[in-house]
């Protein structure tokens, strides 16, 4: 029997789906490559079906007749992913998990909320503010991204400064393994019980596993907000800037450095780089840091920028240009997050800057910070290329991406940040990890999934 008629037999033909226009748009996710192989050749094929599992039985189901028949198995949440976390081929089982988007439990006394892996971010976001909550998780892609693919690519929201990144906001994570069997990982506030399996799931981008169920720890929705914003006269004196702030103890949920040209973008007032900032919390705590941040902005010589740059970084930080849009001009574009420590982050920015913008053809080479912690910070590059040759438009893209990365590893810094690895990063993992990481990681993969069925393709690098 097939894996398709298996399948069907198991589970209903309603819930195993094999017609075209299923199949084509659940092909692939958000990454501009697959973009721009579909409009210019070399469109990743249909999966051999589209599964839609009602419940955790049906994903084990679905993952032991796949396991049985070596049949590969892609979970599927929303396709937001912009790595090439997601490419299918004629044998692939795409598993979707649409269908699961349950809020199964909120739990006001514990802060706790607990949700199926397919559920929407801003669905579970809006049903937890209906109550005085937050998650405090809020990634661009919170409008087109689910729980559980926060958890396997081990995201990060834009309140990260504060709230801190998913894996500090996760409380359980509830997963079907390769051989079918289920486990819950995460039962208390915190355990001294072994290893924290819980990040075994975190970042794995489906290639050990299905994440069915996510459990978050909540925040009580903040008593008030305020906003500030300074023009820094280098990238230097606001990097100082903001390591100060966090290093004295002050916590901006958000905080945003902008160099020269993307400030251009982001206001009219830009003349030098700006820094962003949203500061909530207990009306007292926004107060003093406002007054804290404002009087470290004073001595070390920035000068404060209107609050309406925020509110209106606020109104539109998710509104970004569609691929289609980019590549009907001949442009490949994106953007690339990286990390590194204080004393090193300059030098990057410099070398993975200039790298890029002596590429023919490119007309935007820029980068921001977004993300902030005591012992460094993240950049995020942005990147167009445009050329009148499309058929070499894509080797264009991946040069791009490999001048950032190799400065970033140069430099010191780690190659991915938030987005994940897929597959454009997955040749760099030897050298984010090293030898033994990589081999390590590969070991882990043999063991827990040792048909390889799980996303075959990704996040693991070859020996």
């Amino acid at each position: 029997m097939t894996v398709i008629a298996a399948l069907t037999d198991a589970l209903g033909s309603g819930r195993v789906l094999t017609d075209d226009a299923t199949l084509a748009a659940r092909r692939h996710d958000y990454w501009m490559v697959s973009s721009l192989r579909d409009r210019f050749g070399g469109a990743a094929p249909n999966p051999a079906c589209v599964v839609r599992p009602a419940s955790v039985a049906d994903i084990q189901t679905v993952v032991r007749i796949a396991a049985a028949r070596g049949a590969p198995v892609v979970p599927f949440g929303q396709g937001s992913g912009v790595v090439g976390g997601v490419i299918t081929g004629p044998e692939t089982v795409l598993l979707d998990l649409g269908a699961m988007n349950a809020t199964r439990s909120i739990d006001p006394i514990n802060l706790l909320a607990s949700f199926d892996a397919g559920k929407n971010g801003m669905a579970a976001e809006r049903e937890l503010a209906a109550q005085g909550l937050t998650g405090g998780h809020w990634p661009q892609s919170i409008e087109l991204s689910t729980v559980g693919g926060w958890i396997a690519t081990r995201a990060s929201g834009q309140f990260s400064s504060a709230y801190g990144n998913i894996e500090d906001i996760v409380y359980a994570i509830e997963a079907v393994l390769p051989d079918g069997s289920l486990v819950t990982l995460g039962k208390g506030p915190r355990a001294s019980a072994g290893p924290d399996l819980r990040h075994v799931m975190l970042g794995s981008e489906g290639t050990l596993g299905v994440i069915t169920g996510v459990t978050l720890s909540l925040r009580r929705a903040p008593e008030r907000q305020a906003f500030t914003a300074f023009a820094a006269k280098s990238l230097a004196e606001g990097f100082d800037f903001q390591r100060e702030i966090v290093q004295t103890g002050w916590r901006p949920p958000v905080m945003r450095q902008y160099d020269i040209r993307e400030s251009k973008r982001l206001h009219d007032e830009a003349r030098d780089h700006t820094v962003i900032m949203v500061h909530e919390g207990p009306a007292a705590l926004v107060e003093a840091e406002v007054a804290a941040v404002g009087a470290l902005a004073q001595g070390m010589g920035l000068a404060p920028l209107p609050a309406k740059i925020v509110e209106h970084w606020m109104g539109h930080r998710n509104h970004v240009a569609g691929w289609d849009q980019i590549l009907e001009r001949k442009m490949v574009a994106d953007t690339v997050e990286i990390s590194a420590p204080w004393d090193r982050i300059g030098g990057i920015y410099e070398t993975a800057v200039a790298g890029v913008s002596a590429m023919e053809g490119c007309r935007a080479s820029s980068a921001h910070s977004s993300h902030v912690y005591r012992s460094g910070l993240n950049l995020y590059f942005t990147f167009a290329i445009q050329l009148e040759d499309t058929a070499a438009m894509e080797a264009a893209y991946f040069e791009a991406w490999r001048r950032i990365l190799q400065a970033t590893a140069d430099g010191g810094g780690s190659v991915a940040h938030h987005h994940g690895v897929g597959r454009v990063r997955r040749g760099w993992m030897t050298t984010e990890l090293g030898a033994t990481g990589a081999a390590l990681l590969r070991t882990l993969k043999s063991a827990i999934d040792p048909k390889g069925i799980m996303n075959p393709g990704v996040l693991i690098p070859d020996a």
